[in-house]
């Protein structure tokens, strides 16, 4: 079996094992599985520009935030169906990463990192300003009846899992597409060297814009995805620490791998769930066991995996 089908038949079963876990894992866990998978669609958006390209962002919220109100605020002032909502919040996340990618990448290295930073803020605090319309950081919420896509209940727990796992299946397969592809393996080839990449005639500038273009599309689909499947928008999914987020679940899972944001994110998840029983301080133990990974595993635990397993893509 070369490496291309033991790719499909790896995704294959991790889809599929998805599927199972609703039928088996009680209604609290099965729950927090499908917010998980909406996280991890918005991780796997980030590894594209982190993990492939090798360009450090710190303004992901932004794109997240982009596709939540671009969905939540077209259905509260539009009155428009789900089905055009997320449409909007797609174009939302679409035009908004174009426009920071291409003021961003101007810069490189540590300033690029700054930019998105400051680019992320600056979307915050419009959505603090313009709170008449967000509501700022009470927010919103998103009424069941809005919530009906195609005649089914989007409220309920089973469409509500399926539609995230359906959403998480389209992005993990595109991503695993990706990484075969010309495209994915000149975003590599930027990540390993740049300037050779560009001595090889590649157009370095258009193919990270395109990166940030597809990374802030995917995490912008989460941030909608979020809004219509839990009911709820608001400024605290534009703050910083939504930008942090997916860096760490990135990390933790494996940078540079397809099911690596899968297994940060649900690593990370139950570590602050479970610690947030017994300690206010949750957010300290999570430092620590990145830092404990960052030590003994820099390449996350899908990095542990690839070593075993070369193939693993």
């Amino acid at each position: 079996m070369n490496q291309a089908a033991r790719s499909v038949v790896l995704h294959g079963l991790v889809i599929a094992l998805l599927v199972a876990m609703f039928f088996v894992l009680p209604e609290y866990h099965s729950g927090n599985l499908a917010r998980i998978l909406v996280l991890a669609v918005f991780a796997m958006g980030y590894n594209v520009l982190f993990g492939y390209t090798g360009l450090l962002s710190l303004g992901h919220a932004l794109f997240f935030a982009s596709g939540m109100y671009g969905l939540g605020l077209s259905i509260q002032f539009l009155s428009a169906s789900p089905m055009l909502a997320i449409v909007i919040g797609l174009i939302t996340a679409v035009v908004v990463s174009g426009v920071i990618g291409f003021l961003a990448l101007r810069t490189t290295g540590v300033a690029f990192m700054i930019v998105t930073l400051m680019f992320a803020q600056a979307g915050f605090l419009t959505v603090l300003f313009f709170g008449k319309y967000t509501r700022g950081d009470e927010g919103f919420v998103i009424q069941r009846a809005q919530r009906i896509l195609f005649g089914v209940d989007l409220s309920q727990p089973l469409p509500r899992y399926f539609a995230a796992l359906i959403l998480f299946a389209i992005c993990l397969c595109l991503i695993a597409w990706m990484v075969h592809s010309r495209f994915g393996k000149t975003l590599v080839a930027i990540r390993e060297n740049e300037e050779r990449a560009r001595m090889l005639g590649y157009d370095i500038q258009r193919h990270k814009l395109m990166a940030v273009i597809i990374s802030g599309t995917m995490s912008g689909a989460a941030g909608a995805a979020y809004a219509l499947l839990f009911g709820y928008a608001g400024a605290s999914f534009a703050a910083v620490q939504y930008s942090i987020l997916p860096l760490l679940y990135v990390l933790l899972g494996g940078a540079g791998t397809t099911i690596g944001p899968l297994i940060g994110t649900v690593f990370m998840f139950y570590l602050i769930d479970i610690s947030s029983e017994y300690t206010d301080a949750y957010l300290l133990i999570a430092g620590l066991a990145l830092i404990l990974l960052t030590l003994f595993a820099p390449h996350g635990i899908a990095g542990i995996l690839r070593k075993k397993l070369a193939w693993l893509p």
